[in-house]
């Protein structure tokens, strides 16, 4: 088994100090035990382009948060915010452990429709990590349009994510595509999304979702701040693989990196 606890919110535009507060107090009303804590892409600041005003090296304030709230809870939480490297700037998913161990993604896919592409530098490696028995896939909003990036070859991972600022404007993609992941790779999928208005009056509706290996949903919620706490069951998964092995009849193919 492996409980999820995910937060759909508002966020303050590009005040990092508040959306850490505010978060804290949410994480903190979790009233019950949970492995992994999912917040939305950008948690910290809204999807904006102003990097340079505020982004954050490694090892500063939003990481040294998350480790912080990982030890805390013994969850591992994750998100993405804007992280400076050199001279370069990632949209980063940090996926912290409660030992203080952790992993990123950067974003593959940026939004050339809001010129993240012409900010951020993309990321080349997808990545699969393991906690609590399950193998997990953490992806990045515009990911989710992109089935080849997180095709699941060889049944490598059980459950499969995207941390979102999905505007409402396009909220029929999002709906749709969520469970369509979930049905192709045969993994549990869940969005993270936000919701309100953000700096640039842009309108969110949020709709996170969480979904079986079968498309079905589990749990969605439009248009409203929530917090929300799953179990989801490993056996189930297996055994529904083991009935309907469609995996062992997909196409091989190789990715450039």
């Amino acid at each position: 088994m492996l409980t999820l606890s995910l937060i759909q919110s508002a966020l303050h535009w590009e005040n990092v100090s508040a959306n850490l507060a505010m978060f804290e107090e949410k994480i903190w009303r979790i009233n019950q035990p949970t492995d992994l804590i999912i917040l939305p892409e950008m948690f910290t600041t809204g999807f904006t382009m102003n990097a340079a005003a505020v982004s954050e090296p490694m090892n500063l304030h939003t990481f040294k948060w998350m480790k912080q709230q990982a030890k805390q809870t013994g969850a591992v939480v994750t998100g993405s915010f804007i992280v400076k490297d050199q001279t370069q700037y990632y949209n980063r998913l940090i996926w912290m452990r409660p030992d203080g161990s952790y992993e990123t993604y950067d974003k593959r896919h940026l939004f050339r429709m809001a010129n993240e592409h012409l900010t951020f530098s993309g990321g080349k490696t997808p990545l699969v990590t393991e906690w609590k028995g399950w193998r997990i896939c953490p992806l990045i909003c515009y990911d989710l349009r992109f089935p080849v990036w997180s095709r699941n070859v060889n049944a490598n991972y059980d459950l499969l994510i995207y941390v979102a600022n999905w505007p409402q404007a396009r909220q029929h993609a999002w709906k749709t595509l969520l469970p369509a992941r979930a049905i192709e790779n045969l993994a549990y999928t869940v969005g993270v999304n936000r919701v309100g208005i953000d700096g640039k009056n842009i309108p969110y509706s949020g709709d996170s979702g969480i979904y079986n290996y079968k498309g079905e949903t589990l749990f969605q919620q439009a248009d409203a701040e929530v917090t929300h706490t799953i179990t989801l069951h490993k056996q189930e998964l297996i055994a529904f693989r083991t009935a309907f092995p469609a995996f062992l009849d997909a196409d091989t193919f190789n990715l450039p990196l």
